[in-house]
């Protein structure tokens, strides 16, 4: 027998050893309005087919938990590649890249053509149905990691060759579906008959793979079009299969052929580019009828808008102009009048925490011509201070606003919107370990705000994992409901930057102990790294926005 805690009771039963997590779950009482789809067994993600030989402490999770939701989409994702297959003998899908409250599908058949009418989509949806209906289990095989080569390139499946072939593994999991096999780094679900909520449509080229509501599980999530966030993705999805770095097997075989100097080069030359073009687009529009005299700046935590800012501001004075910038930080209310979350603690990103009147009302000044004293916050103390900085608009000069509310409508609605040009940046993820299996965008930032969290010595890793929920929810709540109203959106991430930032994080996530609910997330984020061959940061730039985060910079 073994003893399991259930942290979700607080209670401990005995069971049989060997028994399975599905079977466990139905032993413990507590309110369960979703179904359980995965669970924490000593703070590690496992599935509900997971076996008990030892004492554990068990944590059972649904869909509103991140881990229960990556369970159920890749589980998802296997449903839509199970029924493509069945339907389309040979082809190839590309998933996993989240837009539109769901995932971009692109397909390519067998005979090379990639177009997708309405009836084939409805077709595969059908499928679909039927399969779940059919109520096939999820099969995992765990094999040498030569018999899973050998398995994928019978099939043709280049991507997964290529990490496999490039990954120190020994061993490595893969499953079927109704002999279907693929590979997913992750936990399924039990069966198909779990995957109860999910829609799939037609997208620009390809399919949306639409998922549950994280809130509300057994509805699916709202459509929320995103014209301008597809473009940029679809841009770097193309620039990826331009250079033939595509998935982490290229960049890994890139790296081992010698090639990490070049992409790091391309990589920083392909950022600086952009930011070229925005600086001459801000200044043909500054020159032109509408006269922008405020270019503002946001995106979400770790994104790089501060390192970018200054970027952009040096190619204003190149264009000829006189930037000058300031941080929406700055304005800060007092830390005694900043609100709270529900527990108690600060809500340090919420829009109130911004004296928005008094930034907007000095604002609106300098866009008049006068000179006017800013104030510094000083985080150490919690106070807005004013300590006799100045700032006054003259001939060419452009005013310059970074923070995470810069886009909100309430901080400029006095200014002539035709006067504003905006920028959201962000950190968008476009490669993937495989073509089934992306790499989050949110994953991107939080290694970055870990390193620098750490680097700085204002917080562990357990900690910076702890606050990560809190942060998520601020963004959805007050960054990225503006995204779209944004003249450009830039992307900030890099190719080969998890190879990079590989060495920084290893050391500091091995530092989480593996007693504490935030192991379960360090444990993820050190497998995924794992897939990324290591790339020393000396070929990094000083200049570089990595920098920022990993250390070095000027």
């Amino acid at each position: 027998m073994v003893k399991i805690y259930c942290k979700n009771t607080g209670q401990s039963k005995m069971f049989n050893e060997g028994s399975y997590l599905a079977d466990i779950v139905g032993e413990f009482d507590f309110e369960r309005p979703y179904p359980i789809l995965a669970a924490k067994v000593n703070n590690v993600v496992e599935g509900l087919k997971y076996r008990i030989f030892n004492n554990r402490d068990v944590e059972f999770l649904d869909f509103r938990t991140y881990a229960g939701r990556n369970v159920y989409c890749r589980s998802l994702c296997f449903l839509l590649h199970k029924a493509a297959q069945d339907l389309f003998p040979g082809c190839h899908l590309t998933m996993r890249r989240p837009i539109s409250k769901g995932y971009y599908v692109e397909m390519v058949k067998a005979d090379g053509s990639v177009e997708l009418t309405e009836e084939e989509i409805a077709a595969i949806r059908k499928r679909m149905q039927q399969i779940v209906l059919s109520k096939i289990p999820f099969r995992r095989h765990e094999v040498r990691i030569e018999e899973a080569i050998e398995l994928f390139s019978s099939i043709a499946c280049e991507d997964k060759v290529k990490l496999l072939s490039t990954s120190d593994r020994v061993y490595v999991s893969y499953y079927t579906l109704d002999g279907t096999p693929d590979i997913y780094y992750g936990p399924l679900l039990p069966s198909v008959e779990h995957l109860k909520v999910w829609s799939l449509q037609a997208y620009h080229e390809g399919m949306l793979l639409r998922v549950p509501d994280r809130h509300n599980p057994k509805e699916l999530a709202p459509f929320v079009d995103q014209p301008k966030t597809f473009d940029i993705l679809k841009e770097s999805m193309d620039w990826n299969r331009i250079m033939g770095l595509k998935n982490v097997g290229d960049v890994n075989k890139a790296i081992q052929n010698g090639g990490t100097r070049g992409l790091i080069q391309v990589s920083e030359a392909l950022q600086e580019k952009k930011i070229v073009h925005m600086a001459e687009e801000i200044y043909d529009k500054y020159m032109g009828p509408d006269k922008i005299r405020l270019v503002l700046i946001t995106g979400p935590s770790s994104s790089g808008k501060t390192s970018i800012c200054k970027k952009l501001s040096t190619q204003l004075s190149a264009c000829g102009l006189k930037p000058i910038s300031f941080s929406t930080d700055d304005y800060f209310v007092n830390r005694v009048d900043t609100p709270k979350l529900p527990d108690g603690s600060y809500d340090f990103d919420n829009f109130d925490t911004v004296d928005h009147d008094a930034l907007q009302k000095d604002l609106m000044r300098l866009l008049s011509g006068e000179r006017v004293e800013v104030p510094e916050y000083n985080f150490v103390t919690g106070i807005r201070e004013y300590k006799g900085k100045t700032l006054c608009l003259e001939d060419n000069s452009i005013l310059i606003i970074e923070g995470i509310h810069a886009l909100n409508p309430k901080l400029t609605d006095m200014v002539p919107q035709k006067s504003i040009f905006k920028i959201f940046i962000n950190a968008i993820t476009s490669s993937s370990l495989d073509d089934h299996n992306g790499i989050s965008t949110s994953d991107n930032r939080l290694l970055r705000r870990i390193i620098r969290d750490y680097n700085k010595g204002a917080f562990s890793a357990r900690q910076t994992i702890a606050n990560w929920p809190n942060v998520r929810r601020a963004e959805s709540q007050w960054i990225y409901p503006f995204q779209e109203n944004a003249d450009v959106l830039f992307n900030s991430a890099y190719l080969i930057e998890m190879a990079v930032v590989r060495s920084h994080a290893e050391k500091i996530l091995n530092q989480v102990p593996r007693s504490c609910p935030e192991y379960s997330e360090a444990h993820r984020l050190l497998k995924t790294l794992q897939f990324f061959n290591y790339v020393s940061d000396k070929d990094v730039p000083a200049t570089s926005m990595l920098r920022s985060f990993i250390g070095g910079n000027e």
